[in-house]
């Protein structure tokens, strides 16, 4: 028998619990309540729920001990938070289920929603998104911060938090499913330059990381390791999971941007050419 003692909270967030208790729940009562022809396929249905569960999985599971108590398991939990899980959720297209949800809020709800809107535009802007996608990354790896947030309980959550939602944002950005053509969506052509930008400063701190030489992240020497894992092992690990899998989602997210830009040639045509056709 699997010990399901390992999915119980190793650190009981309410807040966390009930934010994706919501996310689920009023995805679950859209498809509900949406005509057979609005709902999305099950392979999307799938990819969402998918991607929650795998970020409540490293926030509210027995892999969050591991976490603070291992390097490169905590990596493997930012990759999730900042990398696979977003992009999973992105990639779903989740927007016409919600929309669904919100036009059933009440007014009062919708009109408190406005200020989140503003500043959504704002973090949506292509340079702020990949600066602050990158900055997040070196700000909390940045030893002297990451030593705070390992032992704060309230840095700790922030920082994670902080990681979730601006993957939430990059990864909306860049899979935004409208057209760069009928659309002020951003171009196919900038996502892709985005996306190789990124990917080029990951991959320093990663290699840094790597060959650095010394214990750069200390603070796991002074709280102990789960596991009796070698310092150097553990740093190495942490500093590959930080090197090769974000360049690798860059890659996967471009591709399959590309593959959008070459469905979607041919098929559509802007309105300033329908415009300048003669009758």
């Amino acid at each position: 028998m699997p010990d399901i003692g390992f999915l119980a909270p190793y650190d009981f967030s309410p807040l966390t619990i009930l934010s994706f208790a919501l996310v689920l729940a009023g995805y679950g009562y859209a498809l509900l309540h949406m005509a057979p022809e609005q709902r999305p396929g099950s392979v999307r249905i799938v990819t969402f729920v998918l991607g929650v569960l795998l970020c409540y999985g490293v926030m509210q599971t027995r892999f969050d001990y591991y976490s603070q108590y291992m390097f490169f398991v905590h990596r493997g939990q930012h990759l999730i938070l900042h990398h696979l899980g977003p992009f999973l959720i992105a990639l779903s297209n989740p927007l016409p289920v919600f929309r669904f949800w919100h036009e059933r809020m009440g007014p009062s709800l919708r009109a408190g929603l406005r200020p989140l809107v503003r500043v959504y535009r704002i973090l949506q802007q292509p340079v702020i998104a990949a600066v602050l996608f990158v900055g997040l990354i070196y700000f909390w790896l940045w030893p002297p911060i990451h030593f705070d947030a390992m032992l704060s309980r309230q840095l700790y959550w922030t920082m994670n938090w902080s990681m979730l939602l601006d993957g939430l944002l990059f990864w909306w950005l860049m899979f935004d499913p409208r057209s760069p053509v009928l659309t002020s969506a951003l171009g196919y052509g900038k996502r892709i330059l985005i996306l190789a930008a990124v990917a080029i400063p990951q991959m320093v701190l990663g290699a840094w990381i790597v060959f650095s030489r010394g214990m750069v992240y200390d603070v796991y020497e002074v709280c102990g390791r789960a596991w009796p894992m070698a310092p150097e092992t553990d740093q190495l690990l942490g500093g590959l999971l930080t090197w090769i899998p974000p360049a690798m989602m860059s890659i996967l997210g471009i591709l399959i941007i590309l593959r959008r830009a070459m469905r979607e040639d041919g098929r559509v045509v802007k309105p300033s050419q329908l415009a300048g056709e003669n009758p």
